[in-house]
């Protein structure tokens, strides 16, 4: 019959309107801003670099590789990459962002930063309230501005956030497994050789 989904359509709308009279679980909408409703953790809105430990500056995963700017489709990503390394949170000296932001005016929120760091240094955030009065300024964030720590990222992403630790922690393990292993083989060297010489 012709007009048939419209119909199906308008008769659903219609017993959610007349049973939200009677029964909460028919309510679809939520009186905003007192209630809220928890976003999906599936939810993106705009991208955060996230940090490890208690200084934002020191524990940056972002190492400035610049390829998050270089695939970005509307170029709303401006670094400028660091003369100097720095130690990071595990100590390991590394380059970092000197200068890093990210224009929310123009991002469109497509993720690929994030799908293509290999340092899971740049994630999506939940928060979505970010209206200002300053349209160029206040929407263009700093790094100091968009940086945010793990625990946030564990808060608001907790299976992402634990897969992503879980890997991190492996590849940590399998660093220093690697260097106990080199400086074991030095000392065995050293050894070596002192016993040739007496």
């Amino acid at each position: 019959m012709l007009g048939e989904g419209i119909l199906k359509g308008m008769a659903e709308t219609a017993r959610n309107f007349f049973g939200s009279y009677f029964s909460a679980e028919r309510l679809t909408t939520v009186e905003y801003p007192e209630q809220r409703i928890a976003p999906h953790e599936a939810a993106r809105v705009f991208p955060f670099l996230v940090y490890d430990g208690a200084d934002w500056q020191a524990g940056l995963r972002c190492v400035a590789c610049q390829i998050c700017e270089k695939e970005c489709p509307p170029k709303c990503i401006f670094i400028v990459k660091s003369t100097d390394k720095k130690p990071d949170a595990l100590g390991k000296p590394q380059f970092y962002p000197a200068r890093f932001e990210i224009d929310i005016s123009v991002c469109m929120s497509c993720q690929i930063c994030v799908e293509v760091c290999p340092f899971e240094a740049i994630k999506m955030d939940t928060e979505f309230e970010l209206s200002t009065a300053d349209r160029f300024g206040g929407l263009l964030l700093d790094r100091k501005q968009l940086a945010k720590s793990d625990e946030y990222y564990q808060k608001i992403h907790p299976i992402d956030a634990t897969a992503v630790d879980a890997r991190l922690a492996a590849e940590k393990a399998k660093a220093e497994a690697k260097a106990k292993a080199a400086a074991s083989a030095v000392a065995a060297k050293a050894a070596a050789i002192a016993g040739e010489g007496a």
